[in-house]
């Protein structure tokens, strides 16, 4: 995060001319509240995640980043047709199946064999991420059209002072090298595709629609673990992902 961050911010502000669109002091506004959100729900998924199991963890914080925003956007009057209705709980439910733990050793390896309880501090954590990332949507939401991507860069500088002053406060703030920077460099281009996706989707859309479909990622996160990675994956995993193409389809329609 401490590279791939401040990296994203230099190529959107590369491709960003190209968008065309200018800033008003709304889209600023929004655009800095939902970095910082981002900023603040990246540091307490993973506070939760090393501490707490992440069978519990990640379920939990799944389904409050996509049920939260859903309760939002029907509070101030969007009116989904009852087939989404019926793909929004559909998704709800997939969210949390496919962000299950994989049935192998990972987690163990990872922690020594030292045992992860999911006690009062990584409930606060694990809530707090969920909300977190919750209210980031909402904010991105917010932003008017007009700005191209521009509001992005406003909400990626935000995010990476948010990481860089939690790293330095908590004496984290050493880059990585080798393989693991070439990764952070592919996470920027990415992080850089997904996120304008998102402004472009949440200006065009409903706020309960585009929230539950983008909350969908852990699916393709476990299709392509086992396609890239040879990773085994549970049957309640596979029944998520199955739940999860027919929420998209019933939105789509």
């Amino acid at each position: 995060m401490i590279v791939s961050y401040p990296l994203s911010v230099l190529i959107v502000l590369l491709v960003a001319p190209f968008f065309g669109g200018s800033l008003t002091a709304p889209a600023v506004w929004w655009a800095l509240a939902s970095g910082i959100a981002a900023g603040l729900a990246v540091w307490w998924f993973y506070l939760a995640l090393a501490s707490g199991p992440m069978a519990v963890v990640s379920p939990l914080t799944a389904v409050l980043v996509a049920g939260i925003p859903v309760v939002v956007g029907i509070g101030i009057g969007e009116r989904p047709g009852a087939l989404a209705f019926v793909g929004i709980a559909l998704a709800l439910v997939a969210v949390v199946l496919v962000s299950r733990e994989s049935p192998d050793s990972t987690t163990e390896e990872i922690t020594g064999g030292r045992e992860l309880r999911f006690t009062a501090t990584v409930a606060w954590l694990t809530v707090g991420s969920g909300v977190a990332f919750a209210v980031s949507f909402i904010f991105l939401h917010r932003i008017p059209e007009g700005g191209g991507l521009w509001p992005i860069v406003v909400s990626r500088v935000a995010a990476t002072l948010v990481v860089w002053l939690v790293a330095v406060a908590a004496r984290l703030f050493s880059p990585p090298r080798g393989e693991p920077l070439r990764l952070a460099v592919y996470v920027s281009f990415l992080d850089v595709i997904s996120s304008s996706a998102m402004l472009f989707a949440f200006q065009s859309g409903l706020l309960s629609l585009v929230s539950v479909i983008g909350s969908l990622y852990p699916a393709a996160t476990v299709l392509l673990a086992m396609v890239m990675l040879g990773e085994r994956v549970g049957r309640l995993q596979q029944v998520g992902m199955v739940l999860a193409l027919g929420a998209v389809a019933l939105i789509a329609v």
